[in-house]
């Protein structure tokens, strides 16, 4: 495919996202339909679909409007090139531009362009809330995400594990946030075909992920409950992390477990799975990594910040607080509750142990992880109760 043919696949399916269809959904779609483009085809075409939603507001700025050929032209005004290289009606490239696009091409940019890439709603909440960090948060979010692995410590050391990558072309340089962070620098796309991930050597998973893991106290012989486990991924890190406890992973939907059972086999972990609403109790450790807006992963995945509203984002509040109430009752005496999200926002995060505290519950330790610290935003506390209630 030409690059002019790239640009007009990425405009149909900014334009089919724009109705409701999600976008893994429209790309695989889209590959099926199109079995004629390459691997490379498609790999840029997903990249530029995704630029665009992360930047969807700033383009559209640039670009003189939302629609898929719009957000492209702002693209290429942002990245500096010539539209009318690749905008010529030739083959399958789009229809060359039409004077109004051209007006609006000579508009001068606006100031804010990084802020524009935030829901509108959900700007002067940000301003206020990330204070000081705002301008540069918002930058970081607009760019790709970096590509970790988690070391798995089960099988092998982090320098042997970066030796195994190389020897496949998949370059790597260990991360800050994490003992067992990698951050893949070359070969990204090869990882999930390579020894190191097929032999459970390491596993795809964000550092502040795996910062947020390594917070959590654990102690050979204790009971931990993964209360919204889904893929298992902060399960599979407290396996690795304590061979010796006893780990269970449990989801309100069990479809999300799926593919559990194959990663902790890779993994040489022990993980059990307990039936939908009846966890057990007496854990001396229980996770809840709650559903959320997802707003510190944005990165990974730009179209739901355009789909979150306020209404979404109470219902989910409140989600968060039904679920912590029900792990409560989880918890032995003396054990801790840990909560989690890969939100940015204080609603999601300090809010809620606002409300365990008010029933007797300390916080022992919270932490936010930034973007700016290189991945994804994440929050992380450990409580534990202080005052029983009858």
């Amino acid at each position: 495919m030409t690059p002019g043919a790239r640009i007009s696949a990425a405009i149909s399916l900014l334009d089919r996202i724009a109705t409701g269809e999600p976008a893994e959904r429209a790309l695989t779609n889209w590959a099926r339909a199109n079995r004629y483009a390459g691997s490379k085809d498609r790999a840029a075409i997903r990249d530029h679909v995704f630029d665009a939603l992360r930047c969807r507001g700033s383009f559209a700025a640039l670009g003189g409007g939302d629609q898929g050929r719009a957000l492209m032209l702002g693209m290429l005004r942002a990245q500096g090139l010539d539209p009318d290289a690749l905008f010529t009606g030739e083959g399958y490239a789009p229809e060359p531009l039409s004077a109004a696009e051209r007006a609006a091409l000579t508009l001068p940019a606006p100031d804010d362009l990084a802020a524009r890439d935030w829901p509108a709603w959900l700007r002067p909440i940000l301003q206020t809330e990330l204070g000081d960090d705002f301008a540069a948060i918002s930058e970081a979010m607009r760019a790709r995400a970096p590509v970790f692995l988690r070391v798995n410590l089960a099988r092998g050391t982090r320098n042997q594990a970066q030796a195994a990558l190389e020897a496949e072309a998949i370059a790597t340089r260990p991360h800050p946030l994490a003992a067992t962070a990698l951050e893949v620098t070359q070969g990204a796309r090869a990882v999930q075909r390579s020894q190191a991930y097929l032999t459970g050597l390491v596993e795809v998973q964000d550092a502040a992920s795996q910062a947020a893991a390594a917070l959590l106290p654990l102690a050979p012989g204790d009971r931990v409950l993964d209360y919204c486990a889904g893929g298992g991924g902060k399960a599979l890190a407290m396996a690795a992390a304590c061979q010796q406890a006893q780990i269970t992973a449990h989801d309100a939907d069990p479809g999300r477990m799926r593919d559990l059972p194959a990663r902790a086999k890779r993994a040489g972990a022990q993980i059990s799975q307990s039936p939908t609403g009846a966890p057990g109790a007496g854990y001396d450790l229980v996770l809840v990594d709650a559903p959320c807006s997802g707003s510190g992963t944005w990165r990974r995945t730009p179209e739901a910040k355009w789909r979150l509203d306020r209404a979404r984002l109470e219902a989910l509040c409140e989600l968060q607080s039904q679920i912590l109430s029900q792990a409560c009752d989880l918890v032995a005496q003396g054990g801790a509750l840990a909560y989690m999200t890969c939100s940015i926002l204080r609603a999601e995060n300090e809010d809620q142990l606002a409300k365990m505290a008010a029933k007797g519950w300390s916080i022992q330790q919270a932490q936010r992880f930034s973007p700016l610290s290189g991945g994804d935003g994440f929050f992380a506390a450990v409580l534990r109760r202080t005052q029983y209630f009858p």
